[in-house]
């Protein structure tokens, strides 16, 4: 009789988690219902890099914990990252496909975790960008980080200097991803420096 309740017991609690983790993110998707990509342009030019990857996730800059439900890229998988002169297009299995323009780049740089996902330090690369709108909302220009991990050695560098090289957003507006960054940011020059420098 014990083992019957303990059985009973055990399937209600995994029947409320999964319940509980189910509203979650069915709230987590109409909140980020109105975020997405952009269309692929109906004429583009070929791909300067095309690379494998492990897509993590996206998040709101500076806030890698946090996961977005956008639009294409609410699910981990296997996939590519596409550089064109036009933008990036990311290719995960199960999902749409993502293009981000040019236009809508921040950048790419390393990471050393995002939500479900803590690798090496600087095993991830992070593209930040702007997802598109949908109807008018809180999360207009809204920057977001989309968390990959190479596959393969060596195309991490290749993947984050072409993505550099065509984006056009501007990054200064973009949010430090973290306190760690600011730290190992460098210090700007106080006047008196920049005398001195330009002296040098």
């Amino acid at each position: 009789m014990d083992k019957v309740i303990g059985v009973i017991v055990a399937v209600v609690v995994v029947g409320l988690a999964g319940w509980l983790m189910y509203r979650s993110w069915k709230r987590r998707t109409a909140r980020d219902e109105s975020l997405g990509s952009y269309p692929v342009p109906a004429a583009h030019g070929a791909p300067t890099l095309d690379a494998e990857v492990l897509y993590v996730a996206t998040t709101p800059v500076g806030e890698p914990l946090e996961r977005l439900a956008v639009h294409g890229l609410a699910f981990r998988g296997s996939g590519h990252v596409e550089v064109l002169a036009e933008g990036v297009i990311l290719r995960i299995a199960g999902e749409s496909l993502t293009f981000i323009p040019a236009d809508r780049l921040v950048g790419a740089g390393v990471a050393s975790y995002a939500i479900d996902r803590g690798v090496e330090p600087e095993g991830l690369i992070a593209l930040t960008w702007i997802p598109q709108v949908r109807q008018a909302s809180e999360h207009a220009e809204r920057r977001v980080d989309s968390y990959v991990r190479a596959r393969y050695p060596g195309d991490s560098a290749k993947i984050i200097g072409a993505v550099n090289d065509i984006a056009e957003a501007p990054a200064a507006q973009a949010a430090p991803r973290s306190e760690q960054d600011i730290a190992a940011a460098p210090a700007a020059l106080r006047p008196e420096q920049e005398s001195e420098a330009s002296h040098d």
